[in-house]
C-alpha cells in the first residue's frame, strides 16, 4: 500500500503539495480539524507541519498531531514558514521543539529511540530559529545572506535538537550537525510561482516515510530541483513557446508537476549535483 502523508499545511499551496505527494506515488491527506487529526496521524507514514498562513485551529491540530507522531515514532517535518517575520510563529516552533526535546529525554530514559524530526526553512528562517535577534520581511529569504552563516546556524540547530535541518535556497543545505550536504539542483524559474518551498517540505516527508536518513532529504531536494530543471528544458524546447522567459508562470507550474511525476529514482541519482562538506 502507498504511504499516507498527513500534511497540515496552508491553503495557499495545498493543491500543489497534494499533487507533489501523489506524483511520488504516495497518498496525501490534508486534514486539519482538531477532532480528527490524532486518528489520521496515527495511520500516517509521515507528518508535515507547515506554518504558512497560520491559524488558531491549525496550531491546535499541529500540537495534537505532533504529540501522536512522537508517541508512535512517525517522522515529522516542521516547515518553519515565516518565523523570521512573526514572533507568533517563532514562539510556536520553539514550543514544538521543547516538546520534542522532552520526548527525546523520555525515550533515552526508557532506552528507546523512535522520534525523527526534520526542521525545514529558507535561509532567513533557519537563521531566525538560531538567533532570536534576527528578523526579515515577509516569508521570502533575505537576499545576499552568506551561506557560511546559514551552514553554521543549521549545524547548531541540528546539534541542539538532535535532528536534521534543511535550509533551502540557491543551494539547499542539509545537515545532522556533523555531516553537511549541499544540493545544487534547481532553476530560478521555481521562484516565479508560489508553493515550491511548501512542495519541498511535502516531498521531504514523502521520502522520509520510506527511510529516515540525511540521504533521503538530500534526494528529496534533488528530486524537486531536477523537476524544476526538466520543466524549463521542456518549455524552452517547445517551438510554440520560444526561448526561456517567453512562457508564463502558469505554464511553468503545470510543467513542474508534469516533470515531478516523471522523475524517477534513477534520474535523481544520475542528475543530482551534491557537494559534501566537513
Amino acid at each position: 500500500m502507498s504511504d499516507l502523508i498527513h500534511c497540515i499545511t496552508n491553503p495557499i499551496s495545498m493543491m500543489q503539495c497534494a499533487n507533489a505527494v501523489l506524483a511520488l506515488g504516495a497518498k496525501p491527506m490534508m486534514a486539519e480539524h482538531p477532532q480528527e487529526v490524532a486518528e489520521i496521524t496515527a495511520t500516517a507514514s509521515a507528518l508535515l507541519l507547515n506554518l504558512g498562513n497560520i491559524s488558531d485551529v491549525r496550531m491546535e491540530s499541529m500540537r495534537i498531531s505532533f504529540g501522536v507522531a512522537m508517541e508512535k515514532g512517525i517522522p515529522v517535518v516542521i516547515d518553519a514558514v515565516g518565523v523570521s517575520c512573526s514572533k507568533l510563529r517563532r514562539n510556536f516552533v520553539e514550543e514544538l521543539l521543547r516538546d520534542y526535546t522532552t520526548g527525546l529525554e523520555s525515550e533515552r530514559e526508557q532506552k528507546t529511540n523512535q522520534s525523527f524530526l526534520l526542521i525545514k526553512g529558507n535561509y532567513s528562517e533557519i537563521l531566525a530559529l538560531r538567533d532570536l535577534g534576527y528578523t526579515s520581511k515577509g516569508v521570502d529569504a533575505e537576499q545576499g545572506l552568506a551561506i557560511g552563516n546559514v551552514i553554521d546556524a543549521a549545524k547548531s540547530l541540528a546539534n541542539q535538537y538532535a535532528c536534521l535541518v534543511l535550509a533551502s535556497g540557491e543551494a539547499d543545505v542539509i545537515t545532522d550537525g556533523k555531516e553537511i550536504a549541499l544540493v545544487h539542483n534547481g532553476h530560478p524559474a521555481m521562484s516565479s510561482i508560489t508553493g515550491t518551498g511548501c512542495m519541498q517540505g511535502c516531498i521531504c516527508a514523502t521520502y522520509l516515510a520510506r527511510e529516515t536518513s540525511l540521504l533521503s532529504v538530500v534526494d528529496a531536494c534533488a528530486c524537486l530541483g531536477i523537476a524544476g530543471e526538466v520543466a524549463v528544458d521542456r518549455l524552452s524546447s517547445n517551438a510554440d513557446v520560444g526561448e526561456l522567459g517567453r512562457y508564463g508562470c502558469g505554464s511553468y507550474l503545470i510543467a513542474l508537476l508534469d516533470a515531478l511525476s516523471l522523475v524517477d529514482d534513477k534520474t535523481v541519482q544520475t542528475r543530482k549535483r551534491i557537494q559534501t562538506l566537513k
